[in-house]
């Protein structure tokens, strides 16, 4: 007997109506026509979380739009039409889209030595680096280039973000401590600091640390923010020169066209765009895999990519800056309940609702609450105790992650430089594992495996043989090394007659390899030794065979298996 469908749950296609092949493309291109039909259990469910989450990413839109220099509002409309987009475009269905702390910080970072934050030059040019950074995106993900972004690994990741999160919250320090708009020289000659701003912003950061601990799904930084506006207003904290939010337009967004630039600021920009498109991918790939994760499907980075390089024209075509995942906000999605997408369209009304009727209720907000929102959120990605793991793990990439951390905070404002600096490292130290592969002589161990003979103290394998293994690909970074090996091995033991190379941890030959094989062997040959080739995997022996390198001879032996090759090399005689 079949179960009854739970109304609750999103209706799933029948078997026997699956789509066409046009069909499946279209979905793949149009991720929002695979959408579930939504039920009214589910669209309450899905309006709880959308709430939740508009709640929280309004002070904080507020909050990056300072970091990043931007008018106040563009914080908000970063919320807006970008979330829309991308969930309509993206594979991955919870991720919460909109302004972060670090796409903000780098555009800040970016922009400083090039115009006045917050004039109409800086706006127009924090424009210009979002829709190169979406152009980037759309074009990565419509070629299937997701890959080339995997390219930042873990350690140089890390050391930028903690790089980043220290000056992020070192840049709210004066607001937080009651100096806000003062240079240092003004804080040592001038009046004494804002005593009710350091109670506003101290406080603050206590209540969204332990509110985020007590109830994670309640939204602490939207009642955070109408408090305290409610407290600055009582207490005339404006009227008396504090700092505060101010005058914020209302209405939706309008289109935006920013001016022209010159061909050196856009050349400027080209960099930075393509490091915010980089972490943004990062920040999106941390979220999107927990999700995708949990709801049993594969990760599209590919669609991800375009929907996230959409989601950032849509923000620059409304005077906004670019926007990325993040995953705080994903996690309370998920956290608040969310299931599917309609949750992100619920959150998007929330916002509209806002921009169109709440912008004056956020007048009286201190900004010392602001740099609470945004030093909160950085503090939280402080790790220090992520070096030390490192560092038991692999000290090489500990250092990495250590040189990428100190040149991010070295070269601020030119943070970009950090991951250039540390994804360099990375590759050479990348390059010399591949220049300098391991290749050990071999011996058979007591529990039938082949192990390094000299670790071991193995006898050889046989008289007058020297065998040994490469866990390596034969390409032109390895190839050389396994030559110089077996030279060094003839001219250490001249009376050897054997050489056997087990062959099977190598799955790709390249030009170089097949070349440096074929010299290896003519030299074998030249001086009467018999080369023995044992695993060798069918991708690499088709290379070597159409290079004419595996042609029988009798100083030549191939082995299918590493059993095959032991039971006849046991039998080899003594010269």
């Amino acid at each position: 007997m079949t179960a009854p469908a739970d109304p609750d749950l999103p209706d799933s296609p029948s078997p026997a109506f699956q789509p066409t092949g046009r069909a499946r493309v279209l979905k793949q291109w149009l991720p929002f026509l695979n959408w579930p039909r939504p039920t009214r259990g589910l669209l309450v469910s899905e309006a709880l979380a959308g709430i939740t989450v508009a709640l929280m990413v309004i002070p904080q839109g507020v909050a990056y739009a300072a970091l990043a220099g931007m008018p106040l509002v563009t914080g908000i409309y970063a919320a807006l039409l970008p979330a829309l987009i991308a969930v309509l475009f993206s594979s991955s269905a919870r991720l919460s889209v909109g302004p972060t702390a670090l796409t903000s910080l780098l555009v800040g970072a970016t922009l400083a030595p090039m115009a006045v934050p917050g004039s109409a030059e800086w706006v127009s040019l924090a424009v210009w680096l979002t829709l190169l950074s979406g152009a980037m995106q759309i074009l990565l993900g419509a070629a299937r280039f997701g890959w080339l972004l995997r390219l930042v690994n873990s350690p140089v990741l890390m050391g930028f973000t903690q790089g980043a999160a220290v000056l992020i919250t070192l840049s709210q320090l004066p607001a937080l401590l009651g100096y806000t708009g003062r240079t240092p020289l003004q804080v040592m000659q001038g009046p004494p600091p804002d005593f009710i701003a350091i109670g506003f912003g101290l406080g603050s950061m206590a209540l969204l640390f332990f509110g985020k601990r007590l109830s994670p799904r309640m939204p602490t930084t939207m009642l955070l923010v109408a408090g305290t506006a409610l407290i600055s207003a009582l207490l005339g904290y404006a009227l008396g020169g504090g700092a505060v939010v101010g005058q914020l337009p209302g209405g939706l967004p309008g289109f935006y066209l920013p001016q022209a630039p010159g061909w050196h600021e856009l050349g400027t920009l080209l960099l930075p765009a393509f490091l915010i498109t980089l972490v943004s991918f990062l920040e999106t790939a941390s979220s999107a895999k927990v999700d995708n994760a949990r709801a049993g499907k594969l990760w599209n980075e590919n669609q991800d990519l375009i929907g996230q390089g959409l989601a950032k024209v849509a923000s620059g075509l409304t005077g906004s800056f670019p926007t990325s995942s993040s995953f705080s906000r994903s996690a309370i999605t998920l956290y608040a309940g969310a299931q599917t997408q309609w949750a992100t369209l619920f959150n998007v009304a929330v916002v509209a609702v806002a921009l169109l009727w709440a912008m004056p209720l956020l007048y009286h907000v201190p900004q010392a609450v602001l740099a609470a929102i945004v030093a909160t959120a950085t503090i939280g990605l402080l790790k220090p105790r992520s070096f030390v793991q490192l560092w038991r793990i692999s000290r090489i990439e500990a250092g990495i992650a250590f040189g990428t951390f100190v040149l991010t905070i070295a070269t601020a404002p030119s943070i970009y430089w950090g991951v250039l600096g540390g994804l360099l490292a990375a590759l050479s130290h990348y390059m010399y594992r591949h220049l300098h592969p391991r290749i050990i002589e071999v011996g058979l161990h007591a529990d039938g495996s082949l192990r390094d003979r000299h670790l071991w103290h193995l006898p050889p394998l046989a008289p007058d043989l020297y065998a040994l293994r490469m866990d390596a690909e034969l390409d032109f970074a390895s190839a050389s090394t396994l030559e110089r090996h077996i030279t060094e091995a003839l001219a250490r033991h001249p009376a050897l007659r054997h050489v056997c190379l087990f062959a099977q941890p190598i799955n790709r030959v390249d030009l170089t390899g097949a070349e440096v094989f074929g010299s290896i062997r003519r030299l074998l040959e030249s001086r009467g030794v018999m080369l023995h080739l044992s695993g060798l995997k069918l991708p690499a022996q088709q290379v070597l065979e159409r290079a004419g390198l595996l042609a029988p001879g009798p100083l030549f032996a191939q082995y299918r298996t590493d059993a095959e090759a032991l039971s006849t090399l046991g039998r080899v005689p003594p010269s």
